[in-house]
């Protein structure tokens, strides 16, 4: 481990994007990845045909344990989706960034798989420049560094030694180490919901019957917990109160409660709100449980059994009535009428934005991995998302919440 290399958080489930230059300093990126893998990240790789002559892809895939891509195009002429490709990251790395690279950042050019992803970065991008002594001191490259940096990317400055020309002096890529020090100081000191507590609901409910049988619905806690996950990862400090599910979340940070019934939920959510900032209910909660609970197995009997209900109580508007300065967010899962009954829910219940979608769409709802969204705010205001995954979808309902805080602060 290199001199200055500071223990930090791990980079646990980050998503981090390398992209590869042609530089000498490319053979260190194999390093460089393992680096990342054993800080928790999952990094993936695209790289300039230049850079190739450095560092194999097939080096970086196998290190990686992802397919690095090379080009817009694969070897089955099926085509990288760059914009893609760039979303998936938390954080893009450029290393080595070479001075042609770095020219072409400045300037827009866009005429391969790195610079078509530096493009399409929504995340903050770090870049490692590398080039000879007099490359790094020419005017034109520190003007070329000084775009980058006012177009909010994240320089890691060159260190001194020896290079490649045998000169020696500033213009080496940032060790390994030293990158992936600036990667954590830059996602534990810039992490937007640092000192946010954060309350989410997920998962079904579980209403007895007698003490084997129970009423209960198909959601599985995916969308719930993938969203607990998400605050987690932008800092905040994040309850998750999950209800019958197989689910868990990704971050260690997260504290779940376990619930099995409607009472449990809402007395866990309830005791919560007050210290939250923000509260996410995704839960699929019974709006009904048997009025008796039989005290054994209920034995077949008669051809016919009924069951008598009685309302749960409502989590969301009870939280809705007790709210002060919090964020409070409702889901819509609707079978009709799904963007009418969300505004509806809306004003009953107090909230300030909700997520609605429809039980019935082809890749949403309950048992499956994607999910398609529209969100409506207290004002009517809709924004409709397209189908994706739940993991992205989450990122979606997580970034509006921080807009609309920002917005009313």
């Amino acid at each position: 481990m290199a001199d200055g290399f500071l223990v930090y958080m791990s980079l646990k489930n980050k998503h981090i994007l390398l992209g590869i230059t042609g530089g000498i300093a490319a053979y260190k990126c194999a390093h460089l990845v393992r680096l990342l893998i054993k800080e928790g990240a999952i990094v993936k790789v695209v790289m300039t045909k230049a850079s190739e002559e450095f560092v194999t892809p097939k080096t970086l895939s196998v290190l990686s344990k992802n397919e690095v891509v090379t080009d817009f195009f694969d070897t089955n002429n099926n085509w990288n989706n760059h914009v893609a490709i760039a979303e998936w990251a938390d954080a893009i790395v450029v290393a080595p960034l070479t001075a042609n690279t770095l020219a072409k950042f400045a300037t827009g050019i866009c005429d391969n798989i790195v610079t078509a992803c530096y493009l399409s970065a929504r995340c903050k991008v770090f870049v490692a420049p590398a080039m000879d002594l007099d490359m790094y001191q020419h005017p034109t490259t520190k003007h070329n560094i000084d775009i980058l940096r006012k177009n909010n990317n994240l320089i890691i400055p060159a260190e001194s030694g020896e290079l490649a020309s045998g000169l020696i002096g500033e213009g080496r890529m940032a060790e390994p180490e030293n990158i992936v020090n600036y990667i954590h100081q830059y996602f534990e000191n810039n992490l937007p919901l640092t000192g946010k507590k954060v309350l989410v609901n997920a998962g079904p409910t579980y209403e007895a019957i007698d003490p084997v049988r129970f009423i209960g619905n198909r959601s599985s806690g995916k969308m719930g917990v993938a969203i607990a996950d998400e605050f987690a990862k932008l800092g905040a400090d994040v309850t998750l109160v999950l209800g019958p599910s197989h689910q868990h979340p990704l971050e260690k940070t997260v504290n779940v409660i376990k619930v099995e019934s409607a009472d449990e939920m809402f007395n866990a959510c309830i005791s919560k709100f007050p210290d939250s900032d923000i509260a996410v209910l995704s839960a699929a909660v019974a709006d009904y449980k048997p009025k008796q609970v039989a005290d054994s197995k209920i034995k077949k009997k008669d051809s016919e059994f009924s069951i008598e209900l009685i309302k749960t109580k409502d989590i969301l508007e009870t939280l809705g009535q007790q709210k002060k300065n919090q964020l409070l967010v409702g889901f819509a899962l609707e079978t009709n009428n799904v963007i009418e009954y969300a505004k509806e829910k809306i004003v009953k219940k107090n909230l300030d934005f909700i997520v609605a979608n429809s039980a019935i769409e082809t890749g949403a709802g309950f048992g499956v991995d994607t999910n398609k969204i529209t969100i409506i705010d207290k004002h009517n205001k809709m924004y409709n998302f397209e189908l994706k995954s739940k993991q992205d979808v989450a990122k979606d309902i997580v970034n509006f919440a921080i807009n609309y805080l920002n917005i009313h602060a």
